[in-house]
């Protein structure tokens, strides 16, 4: 059974995580330390316009000015409309200082500043409605099949209101009218209130604040083979069970408050599986295991067979390895939340068809994401990129820091090599004109080294520069962190090279510092009123009893398979049916053959009819009608090519026969002799129609059938 299990017992921290049974698929964590800006809409004003860069930089807010491109800017914020025809130069259209209402769309990242549109989003359970664009909209690409059109019907029957556009979600698929109808009307309530806010307050200000973590978890995961929703926390479960009520009425039964002393990630066994999520390798079941590095441009990901030797050979191994691999990235592509560009380093396979089974087994595994994902080929060289879309800030921005010892190299320079270095800066100091000392603030291990490895070559530079070469061993600093200075006769000291160090001095350098320091002016968003969220909406009508009655009346069922019309089968003159297929065999026969005549239908045995004596003709003297001439002729006309083809190779052969074509021959002549009286009878029938075709006055009963 699928559960979302919610952990808010921890003020710094709130984990919400989706495991099927006890397998952990997805993982959601938020520090109250790093909030998250993105979807949230701000009122903010223009800093700047760089025509260079076609955009504008906007504050909001946030301690980096945002970057709006100049195609996420809406029409109703121009100054003045652009001629048709001409290039447009944006310092005419805006002014620094305008205001403007802008969304998050990507969150601050390293030196990059968050990057925001105007045209905003509001995502519902069902819907995302745009409200300040009528162009776009539809159904989601995730959306396929049988269940789009059915989609597109339940579209044409929502009120939208004028000038807005709207998203069906994945979670909107088969639902009546009335649940899409009543989540777009609370979105445009939402919208109402946001707009009213906009006017009151001043930029740069908070307007709409994203819902947190545990509404998000509700909204985007709240589906119909959740079974259970599981909360350690009193206020969360307050939060959760007021924003279900409200939203989905039909799912407060899920929703379970554990109370139990175990804890909840404990009780469910997946702490282990969250601690995987932190290391950057991964252990597969068959023994091998899987690296991910991170990047500026990328992330980097290895497979290793390690210990895996089960399958028959080192293709099979490969291929093994390869697939748990496939399973086990898109998993934790959705814990660690890795966006951007992937590169996958598999296991070298010679086959093709291994090559195809990995990738196809690596796009079944990521169509459970929520974010767009796209993947190509294995290459030449055995390896496959892909690209998937940031949902949130990665486990790795979030949860870990710049390393002061390597300043996230992730390497530790060596003594040597450290120690070396700094004796060639200091000689290269010493050098210079006018130099009274050179100082290094060096590590401890660096300068043992140096005096018990290199005095001589220290001696050595003081002697043939005529200076004092001054080694301070600093045990708080690493090997990235040191620094060497000149002091010159004057006595002025010049910083040449050098590190900042992390330690903390034990007194005031300089206690008249913050004296003289000038006011910096923070940009924080001062808000008059505070922002709107999920439920918190001025006038917003929570549902009504009758409204609750058509939710569960209209409740979606699972559609029943509709039957094809089909056409009921012909009927042959027997009031037989029979299908197309055989009609047409049948059809096919007779044009083929056409020696062979009908069989008569009236009855088996010609000979049971009734006999009748037929009326004289008028003849010549002693004859009769000439039917044995005309049934020989019919008999010659009628027999079949392999008895003509069995005579023709006696005829030609008779004395070189083998004991198999004799038996062969025996078979074929009793097939000969059954259709010979077969056609017989077809025969007299074919005389007896054309006799009464030739004299119309004597009826069929009256013909004398051949003896």
């Amino acid at each position: 059974m699928k559960r979302i299990l919610i952990n808010a017992t921890q003020q710094e921290e709130l984990r919400v995580a989706m495991v099927d049974g006890q397998k952990l698929y997805d993982l959601d964590i938020e520090l109250s330390s790093k909030s998250q800006k993105k979807n949230n809409i701000y009122k903010g004003k223009i800093t700047r316009i760089e025509p260079s860069l076609d955009s504008v930089f906007v504050d909001f807010g946030s301690t980096r000015n945002g970057f709006l491109p100049f195609r996420e800017i809406s029409r109703e914020y121009y100054l003045s409309e652009p001629i048709p025809g001409e290039k447009h130069n944006i310092k005419n259209l805006f002014e620094e200082g305008q205001e403007i209402v802008v969304q998050v769309v990507k969150e601050e990242r390293g030196t990059k500043g968050a990057a925001l549109t105007t045209y905003l989003s509001l995502a519902g359970r069902f819907i995302v409605l745009m409200p300040n664009s009528s162009k776009g909209g539809g159904i989601s690409r995730k959306i396929t099949g049988k269940e789009r059109n059915e989609t597109l019907e339940s579209l044409s029957n929502l009120e939208i209101p004028d000038g807005t556009s709207m998203i069906i979600r994945t979670a909107g698929v088969g639902r009546a009218s009335i649940e899409l109808q009543w989540d777009l009307n609370y979105l445009v309530g939402i919208w109402d209130a946001i707009k009213k806010l906009a006017l009151k307050v001043n930029a740069p200000s908070l307007i709409f604040q994203e819902n947190n973590l545990i509404v998000r978890a509700m909204r985007d995961h709240l589906e119909d083979d959740i079974g259970e929703i599981v909360i350690d926390d009193d206020a969360t479960f307050d939060d959760a069970e007021k924003y279900v009520k409200q939203i989905t009425p039909k799912n407060l039964k899920k929703l379970k408050h554990y109370k139990e002393p175990t804890p909840l990630f404990t009780r469910f066994q997946i702490e282990n599986q969250i601690e995987s999520a932190y290391s950057n390798e991964v252990s597969l079941p068959s023994g091998g295991s899987v690296v991910i590095d991170y990047t500026e441009a990328l992330v980097a990901i290895d497979i290793n067979s390690g210990k895996s030797t089960k399958a028959s050979g080192i293709e099979a191994t490969a291929l093994q390895t390869n697939l748990e691999a496939a399973e086990e990235i898109a998993r934790q592509c959705r814990l660690r939340d890795l966006g951007g560009l992937i590169v996958i380093d598999f296991i070298d396979m010679r086959q093709y068809k291994n090559q195809r089974a990995v990738e196809n087994t690596l796009r079944a595994a990521v169509r459970i994401d929520r974010a767009r994902v796209s993947i190509g080929g294995i290459s030449k060289f055995g390896l496959l990129e892909m690209s998937r879309q940031r949902l949130r800030p990665s486990l790795d921005d979030s949860a870990y820091g710049i390393c002061r010892n390597c300043s996230g190299i992730g390497k530790v320079r060596s003594t040597e090599s450290l120690a070396l270095s700094v004796l060639r800066l200091v000689g290269e100091e010493a050098r210079k004109e006018k130099t009274k000392s050179v100082i290094a603030d060096i590590p401890s291990d660096t300068a043992n080294y140096l005096l018990n490895e290199k005095r001589e070559w220290i001696n050595d530079i003081e002697e043939r520069e005529g200076i004092d070469v001054v080694l301070k061993a600093n045990p708080d600093l690493s090997s990235v962190n040191f620094s060497i200075k000149r002091v010159r006769e004057d006595g002025s000291t010049t910083a040449t090279y050098g590190k900042p160090s992390f330690g903390v001095s034990e007194k005031d350098l300089r206690p008249d510092a913050n004296k003289n320091k000038p006011e910096v002016e923070t940009t924080e968003p001062i808000n008059e009123q505070e922002p709107i969220t999920a439920w918190d909406v001025d006038n917003m009508k929570g549902p009504t009893l009758i409204d609750r009655l058509k939710f569960w009346m209209l409740s979606p069922k699972k559609p029943t398979p509709t039957k094809k019309k089909t056409k009921a089968p012909r009927k042959t003159r027997n009031n037989q049916t029979r299908s197309k297929k055989t009609h047409s065999k049948n059809t096919r026969k007779k044009q083929s053959s056409h020696s062979k005549s009908k069989k008569p239908n009236t009855s088996k045995n010609f000979a049971k009819k009734k006999k009748t004596v037929s009326k004289k003709r008028p003849a010549s003297k002693g004859k009769k009608a000439a039917l044995p001439v005309k049934k020989v002729k019919s008999t010659k006309e009628t027999a079949s090519p392999k008895d003509k083809e069995t005579k023709e190779s006696q005829k030609k052969s008779p004395d070189k026969k083998t004991k198999k074509q004799s038996k062969n021959v025996t078979k074929t002549s009793k097939k000969a002799a059954t259709k010979k009286a077969a056609t017989k009878k077809a025969a007299t029938k074919k005389v007896a129609k054309k006799i009464t075709n030739t004299d119309k006055v004597l009826p069929w009963e009256d013909i004398v059938p051949p003896k």
